[in-house]
């Protein structure tokens, strides 16, 4: 499986990214999956490398460019609960200080390079997040309803903007919440607002899971939510970009 470290030029500079491609050349349908709050590091290199292997191009930037190179902050190799407070004293300010219009300014960028890669066909992308990072993807498909044919968000704050911000959306969706993160009435309230716009969706919390549950370097990790959240993101995927 073929991968590279990349430069991606934005309008605040230059975002460092991981991109993991399919054996033997291209062109394939493009992803753009934004990690969740730890970033770039070897559980998201994997994760790049096996949705790859399903036959995507996949672009993961370090969206805390701003910052530094990714890892942004000093991790350690498996994250746990006892590491939580320090690391998260570290990544909060980060988090707040990346705002809604930085989001949109580095999308715009973020897809401009996905699409211009030689091994990334023409035709629609998809986006897909993790914890704020599926904040972001939500952002990105709302911004570009035309190129945008499938969002994917885990464990992540997808209504932070209000519900009705989802109304707006074009792309077929599928979120996936842990139980630890929303109330049935907060579930109610997004998919609701998703029937009332008609946006294709499934939006689900998956039973016993908390926040952080795909990631395999933490005590979050939960290996059979993980294997439905991969099952949700082929599934979507391959009916929104390869059968076409």
């Amino acid at each position: 499986m073929p991968t590279k470290t990349l430069q991606i030029p934005t309008a605040d500079g230059q975002a460092d990214a991981f991109a993991a491609f399919p054996d033997g050349g291209g062109p394939h349908p493009g992803v753009l999956m934004y990690a969740d709050g730890f970033g770039i590091r070897p559980a998201l290199r994997e994760m790049a490398g096996e949705l790859a292997g399903h036959g995507y191009c996949v672009l993961v930037p370090n969206f805390f460019y701003r910052h530094g190179p990714a890892p942004v902050i000093e991790l350690p190799e498996h994250i746990g609960e006892e590491d939580r407070p320090a690391v998260f004293a570290e990544l909060m300010p980060l988090i707040e200080a990346h705002t809604a219009e930085r989001t949109l300014r580095d999308a715009d960028a973020f897809l401009a390079f996905l699409t211009a890669q030689p091994e990334v066909g023409a035709g629609p992308v998809a986006v897909t997040g993790y914890c704020i990072g599926g904040l972001l993807a939500t952002r990105t498909a709302l911004a570009h309803p035309g190129q945008v044919a499938a969002l994917a968000a885990f464990h992540a704050p997808v209504g932070a903007d209000g519900p009705d911000s989802l109304a707006k959306l074009a792309a077929e969706v599928h979120f996936g919440h842990a139980e630890g993160d929303l109330t049935p009435e907060a579930l109610g309230g997004i998919n609701r607002a998703l029937d009332a716009a008609g946006v294709r969706h499934t939006s689900e919390i998956y039973p016993g899971t908390v926040h952080g549950f795909t990631m395999s370097d933490t005590d979050s990790f939960d290996p059979a939510a993980s294997q439905l959240h991969w099952e949700r993101l082929l599934s979507l995927l391959d009916r929104t970009l390869t059968e076409r």
